[in-house]
């Protein structure tokens, strides 16, 4: 019999997150920091609405590009929030999560040979994509000295003719770093000399701390050649619901569209009818949990350096990133041992790239008193280490 199996896919490891979070799934008492999944259920009115379509038989395929509701509100969304304009007839799809818009903005740019500059560490999924689409991933390995910012210096280095795209994810996850606008402005004069597309993560947006959120999209000439991925998982707690949308030039759109009709189909229809809720009324909803997670991020913080552990402070999304290099022990193993030892989940931070080595990932998606109790066993898990 002939191997049935792509080697593509197969030689593909893993994710490093999920590893952990199985393991703990099966083990009592445990608790987990891995998981970045909102603590908080989705808010009532939004669950109501998406209760009401079923009710209402609202059980159909919706048009391949998503309810005409719901692309409506998320361009008054983005004009509101965000200062983006777009036409909801031609530059606006809906997903099933932020997830398959990377994927089908990958799979509709990309040709065998082409170049993606992958700023890391990172979201587990972009390289894959890229792999699976075609594409040559190319990794600028970000530093902790400059709180995991991109640089105009590194972006220059790591160009070259075939560069196509550049996947630009902050607020960061794992990191929870931010660029500014003035951080923004130094990239945007070469994304637009070296004629790069830019994919833009922005599922964080909402989530970001002191500081309004920036959308490199905003900037002179950058609407017409950047993909703005976003969508209800984070900032509505809606990851269950599987919502995420896409906007940008209509010539790419249009494609993701095709690949969309012919993979997916349409994302869930009462999904779709509970985001027009979420855009029209939610506000209050995503003020009320990023000001518990700000709470949680500064109590974590401080947690962490008191017990020695360095960690810059991240300005977005809900992660921290503590540097454990002192202790002498590699990301991977420190989390291998905190977990059997004091049944504490965090993940490494080489699941988002070798550059990750020497970091974790910790959530502070999860309520105060987990974390409190998280915190005194890793505690005493870094203490056993010093003696």
């Amino acid at each position: 019999m002939r191997n049935p199996l792509s080697k593509i896919v197969v030689d593909m490891q893993p994710s490093g997150i999920r590893k952990f979070f199985d393991i703990v799934s099966e083990m009592k008492d445990a608790i987990s920091l891995g998981v970045g999944e909102p603590d908080f259920d989705t808010p009532w009115h939004i669950r109501e609405e998406g209760i009401y379509s079923l009710e209402r038989g609202r059980t159909y395929y919706t048009s391949n590009a998503g309810l005409k509701e719901l692309k409506e509100e998320i361009c008054t969304y983005l004009k509101r929030r965000c200062e983006l304009e777009y036409n909801c007839n031609n530059e606006v799809m809906v997903t099933v999560g932020g997830s398959e818009a990377i994927d089908m903005a990958l799979r509709a740019m990309l040709e065998p040979g082409d170049e993606v500059l992958i700023p890391m560490p990172c979201y587990v999924s972009y390289h894959p994509c890229t792999v699976l689409a075609g594409g040559t991933p190319v990794v600028i390995e970000l530093q902790g000295s400059n709180d995991f910012k991109l640089t105009k210096e590194q972006l220059l280095q790591h160009i070259t003719d075939k560069t196509k795209v550049l996947i630009l994810a902050y607020p960061n996850n794992p990191t929870g770093a931010v660029m500014n606008y003035d951080d923004l402005k130094e990239i945007v004069d070469v994304i637009i000399e070296k004629d790069i597309i830019v994919l833009s993560d922005e599922i964080y947006s909402e989530l970001t701390y002191g500081m309004k959120h920036i959308s490199i999209a905003s900037f002179p000439g950058m609407r017409e050649r950047t993909i703005v991925i976003n969508g209800f998982s984070k900032s509505y707690a809606m990851t269950g619901w599987r919502l995420g949308y896409a906007v940008g030039p209509a010539m790419i759109i249009e494609q993701m569209v095709k690949i969309h009709q012919f993979a997916i189909m349409c994302a869930p229809t009462n999904s779709q009818y509970a985001g027009v809720e979420a855009l029209k009324n939610g506000d209050t909803d995503v003020a009320f949990m990023r000001d518990a997670y700000d709470k949680r991020r500064r109590y974590l913080l401080y947690a962490l350096r008191n017990m020695g552990l360095e960690c810059f402070e991240p300005y977005g999304a809900f992660y921290v990133f503590p540097c454990i290099k002192s202790l002498g022990m590699t990301s991977e193993e420190f989390a291998t041992k905190l977990l059997l030892e004091e049944k504490v989940a965090v993940v490494p931070g080489t699941a988002f790239g070798d550059c990750g080595e020497g970091y974790l990932r910790i959530s502070y998606a999860y309520s105060i008193e987990n974390l409190k109790i998280a915190l005194e066993r890793i505690e005493r898990f870094v203490e056993k280490r010093r003696k």
